[in-house]
């Protein structure tokens, strides 16, 4: 990959990165650390990357640099939760989005990286396979799971509301 491919990769897929990092670590500046961390790896090897997958091995070096993080630090999945700026206007009590991430937060670590990647990224279980070294078996067993797990959730929820 050339300099001009790498830059490239940098504006196309940071803020992927940067997403998938926040939906794991819920902490803004320990996300830009792993985009950083990310693209620190890939510019070391980027004459070894071919542009056609830098996309892959994006992610891959990112989800890699979560799990590195979560051990580092010693969370173990009980992730730093990210400050919110309250709002001044009217907020309605039910918020979908905060629904659906307090249900990703109960998934387990491997369920939410498949669901974040199929769902919120748009990968194929091949490329899921690949990135987070599973096979597509196990991606689609593990998409399914997760799937029921936030469906219930939901469910449970809505009877709340």
């Amino acid at each position: 990959m050339t300099s001009k491919e790498y830059n490239l990769a940098v504006d196309e897929f940071s803020d992927n990165i940067y997403r998938f990092a926040l939906k794991h670590l819920k902490n803004e500046m320990s996300a830009k650390d792993i985009v950083q961390e990310t693209f620190t790896k890939v510019w070391i090897k980027h004459e070894e990357v071919a542009y056609e997958k830098v996309k892959s091995y994006l992610f891959t070096t990112a989800y890699h640099a979560l799990v590195d993080w979560v051990k580092k630090e010693g969370r173990n999945g009980d992730f730093e939760k990210v400050e919110h700026t309250a709002s001044t206007e009217f907020s309605i009590s039910f918020d979908l989005q905060k629904v659906l991430n307090d249900a990703l937060d109960k998934l387990p670590e491997v369920q939410k990286t498949v669901v974040l990647l199929r769902d919120y990224e748009g990968y194929n279980y091949a490329e899921i396979a690949e990135i987070t070294n599973l096979n597509e078996s196990q991606v689609k067993v593990y998409i399914f799971r997760a799937r029921q797990t936030l469906k219930d959730y939901i469910k449970r929820t809505e009877l709340v509301v």
